[in-house]
């Protein structure tokens, strides 16, 4: 078979292999979430309007829908905000996503996986990729700010180790706020020399049978744990400018310290002077 393909240059969308030949999604479930994956960012459509577009039937969309949360590719939340109203906030993603790192990028952390996700929100608010949803709880008080110390690259990847170890380690399960709050000690152990290994045996060694609070624990041991920071090496001394030697080779020399003459004439200045004068009323001759 011969295949001649030229994409055009521009209206196109790159959709993996993997959601073309997935062996688990039906026809219809690849066509609602390439409809959605290829929606400009501009436009904030829920799920259901995109099946809608797509020409697929009610009764359909619901098993396309279904579908794709089962296999990662679709996460919803429902959450109550002012007045007793409910909302939900969904998240369409090009590649699997755990609950864990769904909850993630909802919460701050767009980068959990190596594949840049794409995500769209859905009925019937607007989207909240990258922003806190609306608490249903009421305020509460904000996460501890990142130390100023930390570079906010480090603050970012010890947030994925957090979720890493949350994804692997079933008794550290972190909300996306735990994730936020512990993030920047995290990013301290890597700013001291810490690996990611390091960080998920501190968290994981000997835990214990149940957690009542994961969050706490993780936040002890990180504190506890905290590796020496490296030690302070002092800067090397910038050598001296060069300058003219002020005896009688009229040389350029580069000094040590705060001398004036070059090596051969304080040589010769020393011998001069030994030759003149005298140790304990000896005369020192130098010797050839």
């Amino acid at each position: 078979m011969l295949r001649h393909v030229i994409a055009p240059e521009r209206f196109f969308t790159q959709i993996s292999n993997e959601i073309i030949r997935h062996p688990r999604l039906s026809a219809n479930a690849v066509r609602l979430l390439i409809w959605q994956l290829s929606l400009p960012a501009s436009v904030d459509a829920p799920l259901y309007e995109a099946g809608k577009a797509a020409g697929i039937t009610k009764g359909a969309f619901t098993r396309a829908k279904r579908e794709l949360k089962a296999e990662g590719y679709v996460h919803e939340w429902r959450l109550q905000i002012a007045g007793g109203k409910w909302r939900t906030t969904q998240l369409v993603s090009p590649v699997v996503l755990t609950d864990t790192e769904a909850v993630a990028v909802r919460d701050g952390f767009p980068q959990v996986t190596p594949t840049a996700q794409k995500p769209a929100t859905g009925e019937p608010t607007t989207r909240s990729v990258g922003r806190h949803p609306t608490n249903t709880e009421g305020k509460k008080d904000n996460p501890p700010s990142q130390p100023s110390h930390v570079p906010a690259p480090l603050i970012e990847r010890g947030g994925l180790i957090l979720a890493s170890v949350s994804h692997q380690e079933h008794r550290l399960r972190f909300t996306g706020r735990d994730i936020q709050q512990l993030a920047a000690l995290a990013g301290e152990w890597l700013l001291r020399g810490a690996t990611a290994k390091d960080l998920r045996e501190a968290l994981t060694d000997g835990l214990p049978a149940r957690i009542h609070s994961p969050a706490a624990l993780a936040h002890n041991r990180l504190t506890r744990k905290m590796p020496e920071p490296p030690p302070f090496t002092a800067p090397v001394a910038a050598p001296q400018p060069l300058r003219s030697c002020a005896g009688t080779c009229d040389r350029v020399f580069r000094p040590v310290a705060d001398e004036t003459k070059c090596r051969d004439c304080r040589q010769e200045a020393a011998m001069a002077t030994f030759s003149a004068g005298g140790v304990g009323g000896m005369t020192v001759q130098p010797a050839f």
